[in-house]
């Protein structure tokens, strides 16, 4: 993705924790294109290596093998750095539901010590991953930031602990921080394998192999699906941003509009078929619903709109059409 158009200095170094995952990897690209010097930490619980190979070469590109749950392995990497991108972290509510200790050493303990090396390093601002699942069992729609209510899951819990240390780290350090609750991004790099992969890409392989995907539930459920191209612009905005009201602060990152699930369906099924003609024939299945899943999630994002100027140029269809040919091209 070209963020040219979006100002950020190309003499800034910038660490991504989490660079070899599918957000961490997309944001270390676009930086790396703009001419920035780029540090990726990761231990590739999650991560992937052929996610960054192409970078290696990229002189400007750094890999740090390191645990954000070492407090030196954190401290190495923010050296130099101007400004933290951090999306290290356990995602995943069911993965939380199934082993919520390593959750919440990875999530709370390891993004505790990377403020603190943060802090430590004197670097100008730490962006953060933060989730919509941090809503909880809220029922307003759309979902305003100021406006929560209990977490539904582990996974929920260490995301909300995330920002309450943000703000503690902001008004105690003086640590400029932003949180980005992001909405079920989805769009190239994502893993469509393992017990927990997120659903577009795992539907997407289902259609491929001539396969029914399994829907949890009716199909009801809804999600403010947001494709990466958005992400990264939502980053770049929050790392850039020279408005004093818009840091220390938390932002939902989406599109602003829902999809159930059997309309995702029905759209896979209509672009895949582009390529596949006899993946229209196929019809899900139908299974339990999920704990700890809420039954739906439509995001506000009038907060980043004025305060970042954030303008989102995919909407669920375009973005869909563009990670499906892209998975179609890399996975077939």
């Amino acid at each position: 993705m070209d963020i040219s158009h979006l100002d950020l200095n190309k003499e800034h170094s910038i660490l991504v924790t989490g660079g070899a995952g599918f957000i961490g990897s997309n944001l270390c690209e676009a930086l790396l294109d703009n001419g920035n010097k780029v540090t990726c930490l990761d231990n590739f619980s999650t991560g992937k290596r052929e996610n960054i190979a192409h970078l290696q070469s990229n002189p400007n590109f750094k890999l740090i093998e390191g645990d954000i749950r070492n407090l030196d392995d954190c401290q190495k990497a923010c050296e130099g750095v101007d400004y933290i991108l951090h999306e290290a972290a356990l995602g995943s509510v069911p993965r939380s539901i199934n082993d919520p200790i390593t959750s919440n050493e990875v999530n709370v303990s390891g993004f505790l010590n990377m403020l603190v090396a943060a802090r430590d390093a004197k670097v100008k601002r730490f962006v953060y991953a933060a989730s919509s699942s941090t809503y909880g069992d809220s029922e307003s729609l759309p979902k305003v930031e100021d406006k929560i209510g209990k977490p539904l899951s582990p996974y929920a819990i260490t995301k909300y602990v995330n920002e309450l240390y943000a703000d503690i780290f902001s008004k105690t350090y003086g640590l400029q921080t932003i949180g980005l609750r992001y909405f079920n991004v989805f769009g190239r790099k994502q893993d469509p394998n393992g017990a927990y992969a997120a659903v577009i890409p795992k539907f997407v392989m289902h259609l491929m192999q001539h396969e029914s995907p399994v829907i949890n539930g009716d199909g009801s459920f809804s999600r403010d699906f947001t494709y990466i191209d958005n992400v990264i612009e939502m980053n770049v905005r929050a790392l850039t941003s020279t408005n004093k009201e818009a840091v220390n602060t938390v932002y939902n990152v989406a599109f602003g509009e829902r999809t159930d699930l059997n309309e995702l369906v029905g759209l896979l099924k209509e672009f895949l078929g582009e390529f596949d003609d006899q993946i229209k024939q196929i019809e899900p299945k139908y299974g339990p619903n999920r704990q700890g899943d809420v039954p739906h999630s439509l995001a506000s994002i009038e907060k980043a709109k004025t305060l970042l100027n954030y303008s989102p140029k995919y909407d669920m269809r375009s973005g869909l059409k563009e990670a499906v040919n892209w998975y179609w091209k890399n996975l077939k």
